[in-house]
């Protein structure tokens, strides 16, 4: 059945939440492995955050999954990039010639990616205008990502293309947290003052032309995100529904998974930050969300590199607790 907005937000709210006994399971292994109490710090919780989703308390990543979305975006012609929307569909391409950094990364990782381009030919409409998408081409977006999903993956991570959608990202955050354009817009592919005037000029006019956008957060991804942005989201609600735990990229995909924060509470709580990207309003988008990085590398591409780098994070935590032998298998004295 294809997916709607209504039914995403339904079939995400009825989603069920860890495995209480796997989580339990995991956290009693850890305390009886072979290292002081808290030596492995975040790599504990990470594991047994893992373990809980995963509902086993000694879990393996061998099913990565990696999703690359690409849309093209109206409000380009406001300015707000310092290159022109064909760059999209020429990166699509390097993407499937598997000359981009994310190419690179997740092959390191060991993660199945696909990229899915959506209707390059039929950019969104400049938002400043009015609306970037009808529910149409919204739920048809939104279902791009949904069905793109592995239900046989154990970890997925989304990334995106799209020449202006740090705007598009911006507008959204300032649709779904206020404040004042100029928190959420930064410089993006690296505009010069020009640009970012002319983006946060662009923000705010999204939001004069879209004054129901602040009312609900999919509607507010409708009025002023992006296709790919969309896509995002529905792969992050899928993964939710299907228990499948999920990395976080930058200020973009961080900005499409706050819409599903916000409209249902713990929608994100299968998924982590896999760092906190050069793009000034990012560490606050995460902050708002309660987030904190695995990751601080000034990073600011985009394509979901930061989130595939943080899956040696993850696949380091769980070798640690899944690999270890206990106090008692090694006989050590446990102290």
């Amino acid at each position: 059945m294809p997916v709607s907005a209504q039914s995403l937000i339904a079939q995400l709210a009825a989603a069920p939440g860890p495995d209480v006994a796997a989580t339990d399971a995991a956290n009693d292994r850890n305390g009886q492995l072979t290292k002081p109490p808290g030596a492995l710090g975040r790599l504990e919780a990470l594991a047994v955050w893992y373990a809980g989703w995963q509902g086993n308390p000694r879990p393996q990543i061998n099913r990565p999954q990696a999703l690359v979305f690409a849309g093209n975006h109206g409000v380009a012609a406001q300015g707000v990039s310092a290159f022109p929307p064909e760059v999209t569909a020429q990166m699509v391409a390097n993407f499937s010639a598997g000359g981009a950094a994310i190419n690179q990364l997740c092959a390191l990782a060991g993660a199945d990616l696909s990229v899915h381009a959506i209707t390059l030919d039929q950019p969104t409409a400049d938002f400043t205008q009015g609306a970037a998408m009808s529910e149409a081409v919204f739920d048809a977006a939104l279902g791009t990502g949904w069905d793109a999903v592995d239900p046989t993956a154990d970890l997925l991570i989304t990334g995106e293309m799209g020449i202006g959608n740090t705007t598009a990202a911006a507008a959204l955050a300032f649709a779904l947290f206020g404040g004042d354009p100029a928190d959420w817009t930064g410089r993006g592919t690296g505009v010069d003052d020009a640009g970012l005037d002319a983006k946060t000029r662009a923000v705010a006019a999204g939001l004069a032309a879209n004054p129901t956008a602040s009312a609900d957060p999919m509607t507010a991804l409708r009025c002023v995100g992006g296709l790919e942005l969309a896509a995002m989201a529905g792969a992050i609600a899928r993964a939710r529904c299907l228990g499948i735990p999920v990395i976080l990229d930058g200020f973009i995909c961080t900005a499409s998974a706050a819409v599903l924060a916000q409209a249902v509470p713990g929608a994100l709580d299968h998924a982590v930050a896999g760092h906190v990207s050069a793009e000034q309003a990012h560490a606050a988008l995460l902050h708002r969300l309660g987030k904190v990085p695995l990751l601080s590398l000034d990073l600011r591409l985009g394509e979901g590199t930061g989130a595939a780098l943080a899956i040696q994070i993850l696949k380091g935590a769980i070798a640690c607790h899944s690999g270890m032998a206990t106090f008692a298998e090694a006989g050590v004295a446990a102290g």
